[in-house]
């Protein structure tokens, strides 16, 4: 059976049923064999991908060890795993993996005396944190994935994090564990051979000279096993030997961690130098003056270097003191002992989450090169002593040109350990040859500055081959009878550590068509290839966070359901294993990557919360539109996807009135929703008596052009002829006036929220600008009567523009490009006189600034129309920048729609609020309603959720002369129908008080 590498002990097909039988009588949690199952947990954040038989989620550790005795009478290995997010491919494996997000993930005690947690393996980092802060404590290490990352997964690794200088390693603050080995024995691992297994003693007795003498004395020295921890002069601390250890010795169970007591203030100085080794030479320097941190990254990891000092690398400095004054004093002396070109102190809370932000996202923003190239881990964390870290990094920039590629270094340089991601061609056999070369030609290079193959990640399958070049073959054979003592059936990981797999083999790449797949989207930044951009997601798995914070949208679904399948990033293993055809076999027409795109909102928070730029909108289209075609879509596709239309035709049979009676009697309105694919639960919004256009052409006294004419746009003094083809200066002003701006009258504004149009022309026209509609086509211009006859719906597409959203987010890409080059037919004059197009809805200025030129890049229309779009709040600023909006001075409340967060960007929105005495932030995250999301059956509760994460909570506690804004008629409808309160776009606010 494809993918069943690794069965020992099975016998095909009827081997693997047994195992599933047997671990679902054993084993309360859930057993998962299916695809899904699977193919999510075929990789960690490595280069490596291992598929498993099954997943289990233990409930306890009865479970456990029912598994292990399962698995032990089918000689089928286990493997451990906490969030995912391990980088040297320990994560993965061929066997039965464990996974304890699910159930075991409690903080089961904290006591603030003792300075004690007692933790299961699955909590998440961030929640240990959140228990102890109210009791002024905290856990020392904070890898940058602490809002994903797991305890377990930091003691198997001996995670570190940026306050290793002040903290040291998870090893450091571990006290006991809890462990159950392959052979079910129960462990209790602590100091003086406490809950050592038999053998182990007298193993390390037998060997104390080469432990004292075989390892190499420096702070991340994470490679192999502790051993060196089990001598009688460090206590014999069992319990530290087995950090590191990537799940082959035994499984964790549970866990007695130290908390310690962080300063009360903190300043963070930004040290800014000519290059990272500069840099890199000067941290062992500040080491002296006690550091909280002091981490280095280079300008190539930072495109927008705004609020950085000059320079080409910096460095990232904290320190610590009872008062801010304190801390800032210590700051300001490491910036005088340091020789920098620029330097920044910041006290400012705020400010110091967003300059750690940068770093913390540099282990997604690594996996691409300044040109969009690919760049991999592999070599993510060796680590030197600090004091040789700028020598090591010169030789490792030369050893990267003799061999071609190019990588950014970055990470723990107070530490000597250093994080960097390499441009390695791993598809082809002469790429992969190189990265063998290249990484046993840097083992090398790390051994002779005296340093550690691993400094924070573990060896995993990434390293562990190349052990014995660091420790010798003698040490190496060492850590193998040392597993034998642990491990005796070697069930626990294997290939792990000890009689590793090769570095070049199991590579996560392999099994991806090699020519690219035939799509719709046109992936620039991917050059075309749809498999490269599902290969953007690397694992890191910042779309695994359980609480959005700041402006942070990404990932809704996964937060109210806290399923790994509906996380962007298990949507994305789960399209990776579609195109390796081997665990995911049925293609595009896969039910189950059908299924985890489902709760996908296409809110395309991943498109810029996620560090390397994952689109899972733009894949759900792209999946939708294959997995449809040519059969009958859900009934929401063509109620909701085609919403442009119907209300197009509503408007010109003027049945608005009846439809909205219609929608009002129950039997009728619930046979509509059941017959439209529409969520019982949801009222049917009300369709406008009168549509925007219409109001404007009654009353400006226009129309549009003559029938057939593209031309004929109608502006503030009615039917400007002219004005858009030849009265537009290069800079869009027009002569005689204002600037001339085209109002994109979007479906939702046009049919359903007319007076966010109607408001936002009094204000641009307040402020100056002479406001014009885009051109539009007669009925008759596009289809004789017959052909209206046979296909009116066709011939209703082509009479107006459109943005085409509601086609691409059910997948209806064919009905989208169509639409799309209609528009840009349409809009040939505006384009021609290079006028700025004001687009009130954001959902539609993105799907203009994004969809249309990846749809239609082959049209260079599309670039230029896309460039033309500007938001409300860009087209005051940019077009009237000496206009000055009424004063409301009055607190917002409500939330930045997720396609402004991702694609347009809010900052002209802040300014504009700011100068209209509008004070306070609006929310992050995702109003769950999403357009046609939250309308469909079956999405209501998810839809709801989402918005009781932020939404809600916002609007209910706010101050009763708040002002509710939404300029997204979703967001609008979302708040109105949970919690009976009207959202309002900023233009009619601003209109209310002109």
């Amino acid at each position: 059976m494809t993918g069943m590498r690794g069965m020992t002990g099975l016998r095909g097909m009827t081997g693997l049923r047994d195992l599933e039988a047997d671990l679902r009588a054993a084993v309360r949690g859930e057993v998962g064999f299916g695809v899904t199952d699977r193919a999510l947990t075929t990789m960690d954040a490595s280069n490596y991908r291992r598929v498993p038989l099954g997943v289990v989620a233990p409930r306890d550790a009865d479970d456990v060890a029912a598994v292990l005795e399962v698995c032990r009478a089918h000689g089928t290995p286990v493997v451990p795993r906490g969030g995912g997010t391990s980088i040297a491919g320990q994560a993965t494996g061929t066997g039965v993996v464990l996974d304890f997000t699910r159930h075991m993930n409690g903080l089961l005690a904290l006591d603030p005396e003792a300075r004690t947690a007692v933790v299961q393996p699955g909590l998440v980092l961030d929640r240990l944190q959140e228990a102890a802060a109210p009791h002024g404590l905290r856990f020392g290490p904070d890898p940058s994935t602490h809002g994903r990352c797991t305890l377990g997964g930091m003691i198997g690794n001996n995670s570190c994090g940026s306050h290793s200088v002040a903290w040291g390693t998870t090893a450091d603050s571990v006290r006991e564990l809890s462990v159950l080995t392959a052979r079910g024995r129960r462990l209790r691992l602590g100091r003086h051979w406490r809950g050592a297994p038999k053998g182990l003693r007298e193993l390390v007795e037998g060997e104390l000279a080469r432990l004292r003498t075989g390892f190499p004395d420096l702070p991340r020295r994470i490679s192999g096993y502790a051993l060196d921890a089990l001598l009688p002069e460090r206590g014999a601390d069992v319990a530290r030997s087995f950090c590191g250890s990537e799940g082959t010795l035994g499984v964790l169970t549970e866990a007695v961690v130290a908390l310690v007591e962080p300063p009360r203030a903190r300043a963070l100085a930004v040290l800014g130098y000519g290059d990272e080794s500069a840099a890199a030479q000067a941290a062992a320097g500040l080491l002296p003056y006690g550091p909280l941190t002091v981490e280095g990254m280079a300008r190539d990891l930072v495109p927008d270097a705004a609020g950085l000092p000059r320079g080409g690398a910096w460095l990232f400095v904290e320190t610590g003191g009872e008062s801010e004054a304190e801390a800032r004093a210590r700051a300001e002396a490491v910036v005088r002992a340091a020789d920098v070109l620029d330097a920044t102190v910041v006290t400012d809370p705020v400010g110091q989450r967003a300059l750690w932000r940068v770093r913390e996202d540099a282990s997604g923003t690594a996996t691409r090169l300044p040109d969009g190239s690919e760049a991999w881990p592999g070599w993510e964390d060796c680590a030197v002593p600090p004091a040789r870290l700028g020598a090591y990094l010169r030789d490792f920039r030369a050893l990267l040109a003799a061999h071609g590629l190019r990588g950014t270094p970055y990470g723990h340089f107070g530490d000597g350990c250093v994080h960097v991601r390499i441009d390695f061609d791993l598809l082809t056999e002469p790429g992969v040859a190189r990265f063998r070369r290249f990484s046993e030609e840097l083992a090398a290079l790390v051994v002779s500055h005296g340093g550690s193959l691993s400094g924070e990640h573990g060896d995993g399958q990434a390293r562990a081959e190349l052990l014995p070049r660091m420790y010798g073959a003698e040490t190496v054979a060492l850590f193998e009878r040392a597993k034998a003592v642990w491990d005796p059936d070697d069930l626990l990981n294997p290939g792990m550590l000890v009689r590793p797999h090769r570095l070049d083999e199991n590579l996560r790449f392999a099994p991806l068509p090699r020519e690219p797949v035939d799509v719709t989207f046109g992936y620039p930044a991917d050059g075309g290839d749809f498999s490269a951009a599902v290969r953007r997601c690397v694992g890191v798995a910042k779309c695994r966070t359980t609480t959005a914070t700041g402006p942070a949208v990404m990932c809704p679904s996964f937060r109210v359901t806290g399923e790994e399948a509906h996380s962007t990033r298990g949507r994305a293993r789960l399209l990776h294993e579609m195109l390796a055809g081997e665990v995911v076999t049925d293609g595009w027409r896969s039910t189950e990557v059908r299924d985890a795109l489902d709760l996908c909102l296409s809110c395309k928070g991943c498109r810029s919360d996620c560090p390397v730029g994952v689109d899972m909108a733009t894949y759900k289209a792209e999946f939708l539109h294959h997995h449809y075609a040519g059969h009958r879509r859900p009934a929401a596709h063509y109620a909701l996807g085609r919403l442009p239309v119907w209300l197009r035709w509503t408007a010109r049979t003027h049945t608005a009135p009846l439809l909205n009676a219609l929608a009002r009697l129950g039997p009728l309105a619930a046979l509509g929703k059941r017959l439209a694919g529409i969520a019982p639960e949801r009222g049917i919004p009300r369709v406008a008596g009168e549509t925007f256009s219409g109001w404007w052409r009654r009353g400006r006294g226009g129309g549009v052009g003559p029938a057939g004419e593209a031309g004929g746009v109608v502006g503030s003094a009615g039917k400007v002829s002219g004005e858009v083809s030849g009265g537009v200066g290069s800079a869009g002003v027009a002569a005689g006036g204002g600037a001339l701006v085209v109002l994109w009258p979007d479906t939702f504004t046009e049919h359903l929220s007319p007076h966010a149009g109607r408001a936002a022309v009094r204000v641009l026209e307040a402020a100056g600008l002479r406001v014009a509609l885009p051109p539009t086509v007669r009925l008759s211009a596009v289809a004789d009567g017959a052909s209206r006859l046979l296909n009116p719906l066709a011939a209703l597409r082509r009479t107006r523009v459109c943005c085409g959203l509601t086609y691409v987010s059910t997948g209806q890409l064919d009905e989208a490009r169509a639409v799309l080059r209609r528009t840009l037919e349409l809009m040939a004059p505006v384009l021609a006189a290079d006028v700025p197009v004001v687009v009130l809805e954001p959902s539609c200025a993105a799907a203009l600034r994004a969809d249309l030129p990846e749809l239609l890049g082959d049209d260079p229309r599309a670039a230029a129309l896309a460039a033309r779009v500007v938001t409300f709040a860009e087209a005051l600023e940019r077009y009237a920048p000496d206009w000055r909006p009424p004063r409301l001075d009055r607190p917002v409340v409500g939330q930045t729609h997720c396609h402004q967060h991702a694609v347009l960007g809010d900052a002209a929105d802040r300014r504009l609020r700011a100068a209209a005495g509008l004070t306070g932030e609006l929310s992050g995250g995702c109003c769950g309603l999403a357009g046609n999301f939250g309308f469909e059956r079956g999405h209501f509760e998810v839809s709801r959720a989402c918005a009781e994460e932020r939404l809600l909570p916002a609007v209910r506690e706010a101050p009763g002369e708040a002002v509710v804004l939404a300029d997204g008629y979703s967001c609008r409808t979302q708040l109105e129908q949970l919690a009976g309160v009207r959202g309002r776009h900023l233009a009619e606010v601003l209109a209310d008080h002109l």
